[in-house]
């Protein structure tokens, strides 16, 4: 898999120091990632694809459970309030291209943290252009089509089946509404609604075309 990050920091040289402490302030973790890309398309390389970083924390995808020995994070310097510029964008399909064949892993296996620990994480947030990727098949993007009478169980079926899986607090079930909207209809993700028809479809199309897949090649 590989998980796409944003480092929430002033900068990313910051982001850049705080991945390499091996001795954080107290009551903060270390942390690492894969990559780290800057604003301005500056790239580094931390860890090594075959190694595992510890960049993705409790959570779950599909049938992965321990995310971050099955995948490479991609740390994106944004402060999570700004669009993500085109320098950073360009660097990010050219480096997605390699990972994705290099380790034979699909465009559906590439998340956002946000995807696999709803309860945690929201990055990397509603100002990602996850269809930007998509058309250049480093990521998957719903197609347009007419409404599908799928109800609140029938989207819970189709979550599971694309790779979601429900963390063990409460509001779980509007926690993952809150995820997938933030992933495939971010436009949405603010107004925290109930579940309507296009959240429904939406699923019914992504869970058709690109059901979580057991297994495959992975860091680790």
């Amino acid at each position: 898999m590989v998980i796409v990050h944003h480092t929430a920091m002033a900068s990313a040289e910051a982001a850049l120091d705080r991945l390499c402490d091996t001795d954080p302030p107290e009551g903060l973790p270390p942390v690492s990632c894969h990559y780290l890309i800057s604003e301005t398309g500056g790239l580094w390389q931390m860890v090594d694809e075959k190694d595992r970083a510890w960049h993705a924390g409790l959570g779950a995808w599909g049938d992965v459970k321990e995310v971050n020995s099955r995948s490479v994070g991609i740390e994106l310097a944004n402060t999570a309030c700004h669009p993500y510029p085109e320098p950073q964008m360009a660097v990010l399909e050219d480096l997605l291209s390699g990972i994705l064949s290099r380790w034979s892993i699909p465009p559906e296996r590439v998340i956002g943290h946000s995807d696999m620990a709803p309860h945690r994480k929201s990055d990397p947030g509603a100002r990602f252009d996850w269809r930007r990727l998509a058309w250049r098949g480093l990521a998957i993007w719903p197609e347009a089509g007419t409404h599908e009478g799928e109800d609140e169980a029938g989207f819970a079926a189709n979550l599971e089946r694309i790779g979601y899986r429900a963390p063990e607090v409460a509001d779980a079930q509007a926690l993952l509404l809150w995820a997938f909207r933030l992933r495939f209809r971010p436009w949405a993700a603010e107004e925290r609604g109930a579940l309507d028809a296009e959240d429904c479809r939406i699923a019914a199309d992504i869970a058709r075309r690109y059901p979580a897949k057991n297994g495959g090649s992975a860091a680790g």
